[in-house]
């Protein structure tokens, strides 16, 4: 299912893993971009917006050796693009990344080489735990030749199918309003948030944005910050992340 790369024939480490994002949000497309290139063993070589941008983007960068795919493009679906990749030859393994949750999506894209459907919004951690799995999957079937039984064809796949300790949020947090906190988080830059201050962005009370933020913090998606208010006391900011 991989794209071939001679680096792999001739025993030479071929380096990180490349990854192409294709995300109609810019916004969210440069948040999973840093993401990947956080993650030891991978490398973000390009970014597209639309499925022409995306077929563009893998005419100049064709040994892609992952794709992280929206499903919902402006010009277009992302199964459609992927579809098109595939009756063209290309190899490229694919995380669909999407809010679509119908299953027959998830079938259909299973049946077109989708490894993992990570579903909007994701931290940090969720991501980067199925970038790892999926590492482990590109290392455990690396080795040419036949396996010797039933038992190393299932460790192989078992590392894709393993599920990440983050895949869900914990209770009492949920995924629209995480997505209004990270948005907002986003959009304050190196100024960054109080959990005051993201209560009145966010529309919600103290203690709630600051269960948000705190979460975020613990996912590696902000770091906290003490800096001393006008009273002179310290308060927390939470910033978002910086790349790595």
């Amino acid at each position: 299912m991989t794209s071939h790369d001679p680096a792999h024939d001739a025993g030479h480490d071929p380096g990180p893993l490349r990854v192409l994002v294709v995300e109609d949000d810019p916004v969210a497309a440069e948040a999973h971009a840093q993401y990947v290139d956080r993650v030891p063993g991978f490398r973000t070589t390009a970014r597209a917006h639309s499925r022409a941008e995306a077929l563009r983007a893998l005419e100049t960068h064709p040994a892609v050796d992952l794709i992280l795919l929206d499903l919902y493009l402006p010009d277009g679906s992302g199964l459609a693009l992927l579809r098109s990749l595939r009756a063209a030859g290309h190899g490229a393994d694919v995380f669909a990344v999407t809010s679509a949750r119908d299953l027959a999506v998830v079938r259909e894209g299973i049946s077109l080489g989708i490894v993992q459907h990570v579903l909007k919004p994701f931290t940090f951690r969720t991501l980067s735990e199925r970038l790892r799995q999926y590492a482990e999957f590109r290392t455990a079937t690396a080795v040419h030749g036949e396996v010797g039984s039933q038992d190393e064809v299932d460790r192989a796949l078992s590392a894709l199918r393993a599920a990440p300790r983050s895949a869900a949020l914990p209770k009492g947090l949920s995924a629209p309003t995480l997505t209004r906190v990270t948005e907002a988080l986003r959009a304050a830059g190196r100024e960054g948030l109080t959990a005051s201050t993201a209560a009145e962005r966010v529309g919600v009370n103290r203690v709630t944005a600051r269960r948000y933020l705190e979460h975020l913090a613990d996912a590696g998606d902000a770091v906290r910050e003490q800096r001393y208010g006008q009273v002179g006391r310290p308060e927390t900011r939470y910033v978002r992340q910086a790349r790595h």
